[in-house]
């Protein structure tokens, strides 16, 4: 199977204005990246706030634009595309994340707001676009009045659910999940967890999976990418990374996994 996406020493940098009392600096939130994934797979991607994850997911969909690098979709290099170049990509990249109040309109309805992506790339007739909303709500399980509601009227659960809805609206290849689970209770992330999986299962859908929670990466992920300020410090399948892990770092976020059952707290290695 063919690659999807492939980034090659992808860099993001930050420069700092200076003045009087202050030299200007550069920080290195992305610092060489390489990384590939397939379709229908997941790549987990870990590390501690602030070491580049997020940034490295909006740099991928050109929400940033890479500072050097390359990043290859389908075979093609799209790394300086302008965004009307990138509009029609667009419908192949999309992302989730991780607050929907932050990401849904408020003044909207629900069926406004799943219905947007069909109006953005010319998609259907009106009536068309209604059903296309209706059979969004059921793929994420959310009831069809759902439609004239609006985004404050759910719970959070419930919002991302709706999130994750206009995220597939137009049939993605790719889905960025930029730590779509962490704000949620955890009985809800199980939830929202196994809709991606039955998502991902019945739309061969490739996810980038960015989180700092390991428990959750390793539960959903083919393969998992550890970064340390900018890095990847160690990339393998889960299995490997999970049970025996190479850097000390990995090492180190491994071992502040909370460990529930007072049985194995004291036979942890």
């Amino acid at each position: 199977m063919s690659e999807l996406l492939k980034i090659t020493e992808l860099k993001q940098y930050f420069r700092s204005g200076s003045g009087i009392f202050r030299r200007g600096y550069v920080m290195k939130a992305v610092d060489g990246v390489s990384l590939s994934i397939r379709r229908g797979e997941t790549l987990g991607l870990v590390g501690e706030s602030g070491c580049g994850k997020s940034t490295l997911g909006r740099t991928i969909l050109k929400l940033l634009e890479p500072c050097d690098g390359q990043i290859f979709f389908e075979g093609n290099d799209i790394t300086n595309l302008s965004p009307r170049d990138m509009r029609p990509l667009r419908k192949q990249m999309q992302i989730v994340f991780q607050d929907p109040m932050e990401s849904l309109n408020p003044r909207h309805t629900v069926g406004m707001i799943l219905e947007e992506p069909f109006i953005i790339h010319k998609l259907g007739s009106p009536a068309e676009r209604q059903q296309w909303v209706r059979e969004l709500l059921e793929k994420v399980d959310l009831p069809e009045d759902a439609i004239d509601r609006y985004p404050h009227e759910f719970s959070g659960g419930q919002r991302q659910r709706i999130g994750i809805a206009r995220a597939i609206a137009v049939k993605p290849k790719l889905l960025i999940c930029d730590e779509s689970v962490s704000a949620l209770d955890v009985s809800v992330q199980a939830q929202i967890l196994n809709l991606l999986l039955d998502l991902q299962s019945e739309l061969n859908l490739a996810i980038i999976f960015i989180s700092h929670d390991l428990s959750v990466v390793r539960h959903v992920s083919d393969n998992v990418a550890v970064m340390k300020a900018g890095r990847v410090v160690e990339y393998g399948t889960s299995d490997e990374v999970y049970r025996t892990p190479k850097h000390d770092y990995t090492k180190t976020l491994l071992s502040a996994i909370p460990i529930t059952h007072p049985k194995y707290r004291k036979s942890r290695s």
